[in-house]
């Protein structure tokens, strides 16, 4: 048996055995774990073949599996592939044609939205064609330089002949896979945020908050690993600054990150804002910061096993799950002060129609609505609002 046939055998076997019960990789890592026989090359050409399965499983379902394997690799590839040489050397002149052709190739029909299942669902700019294809890329891997840093670390990446592409002056992009930590003080250089996530930082620049504390009040209330709070901090200055959010775990995470990142003192609360109010009456901030919990939809080109283990009637629950959390949000913003919510999500009802609710049942002004199509740039793609109450 040859190695591509080998490759083509043991990415069966994982796809029959995964369930979607936890992330990809994680399930991959595990079973490479427990198989040593893989070398590294070995691994990347199988974890390829995978990840390729994914992208266009709604398209090539009903076939069979090793089909759907060779076909998704070809629909994947914009060159060629020595596995396709070997085994369909009739397509060796097809790599550089359009996907629509490349689905001719394969006898399918050229339908916008086949790679993307819930067309129905999108939210109301994107244009779904553009978002359907951009599930056959990976999406690159993006940095944020802080202040002060942009030099001196352009500096050491070319020194290191590190392969990366200037998409501002802050920000730099990479191909997926760059191994950034061995290669930048993470947090203090640079912080690893996709671009898209950055484009929120304008949005930050329309905050006008009163200063006459000296700093200003900020409630990061879902605040993950704090990535949104450092770029507040970057964008706005002096902060004081409270962050939350439903896992203990992130935020002792989230305390290594800020401490890299030179972010100082600050509040950190454990809350369920589904359940609870953690002020009650008290603490009012210029600025709430609200990156909900959603969907994720807007990054499962990163992830794309999403598209076969997803579930719809969970777009209605996240949306429900994000109004329940803004409504206790809202409620700690000054007169005066501004509300952001944030999704990477790209379906309507975790975005416009909780920024409607947002405006119509709460009563906040809104003052940029902003869907940010990082898939023209592989990037993720996310949806953002500022509010002012």
């Amino acid at each position: 048996m040859s190695r591509y046939h080998s490759y083509l055998d043991t990415a069966s076997k994982l796809l029959e055995q995964y369930r979607g019960k936890e992330p990809f990789a994680a399930f991959l890592k595990k079973y490479f774990a427990q198989h040593k026989k893989h070398g590294s090359r070995d691994r990347k050409q199988i974890t390829h073949l995978c990840y390729c399965y994914f992208r266009t499983a709604h398209v090539l379902k009903g076939r069979p599996l090793q089909d759907q394997l060779q076909q998704a690799l070809f629909l994947c590839s914009q060159t060629p592939v020595s596995l396709l040489d070997e085994l369909h050397p009739e397509w060796s002149s097809s790599f550089s044609l359009s996907t629509e052709d490349k689905l001719a190739v394969l006898e399918l029909p050229d339908t916008a939205g086949d790679f993307f299942p819930w067309a129905t669902q999108l939210t109301e700019e994107l244009d779904k064609s553009a978002f359907s294809r951009s599930f056959l890329v990976q999406p690159d891997t993006f940095i944020r330089i802080r202040p002060g840093h942009a030099e001196q670390l352009e500096k050491k990446l070319i020194g290191k002949g590190i392969v990366f592409s200037r998409i501002r002056t802050d920000c730099f992009s990479f191909p997926a896979g760059t191994k950034l930590d061995e290669l930048l003080l993470t947090n203090k250089e640079a912080v690893i945020q996709d671009y898209s996530s950055q484009q929120v930082g304008e949005l930050l620049e329309q905050v006008k908050p009163d200063r006459q504390g000296g700093s200003v009040t900020v409630w990061d209330c879902c605040a993950a690993s704090g990535g949104k709070s450092i770029m507040a901090k970057d964008r706005l200055g002096p902060l004081a600054l409270t962050v939350s959010d439903i896992r203990e775990s992130i935020l002792h995470n989230l305390k290594k990150r800020f401490a890299e990142a030179g972010m100082g003192s600050y509040k950190q609360v454990v809350a369920d804002l589904t359940k609870e109010d953690p002020f009650g009456t008290q603490d009012y901030f210029d600025l709430v910061i609200a990156d909900v919990p959603c969907s994720g939809s807007g990054t499962w080109s990163r992830t794309p096993e999403q598209l076969s283990y997803f579930s719809e009637p969970a777009i209605g629950v996240f949306s429900q799950l994000q109004k329940n959390i803004v409504s206790t949000a809202i409620t700690h913003v000054k007169s005066g002060g501004y509300f952001l919510y944030i999704t990477c999500s790209v379906f309507k009802a975790e975005n416009e129609d909780v920024a409607a609710f947002i405006e119509k049942e709460k009563g906040l002004t809104l003052i940029k609505k902003e869907l940010i199509a990082g898939y023209t740039v592989k990037a993720d793609t996310m949806f953002a609002c500022l509010f002012r109450k």
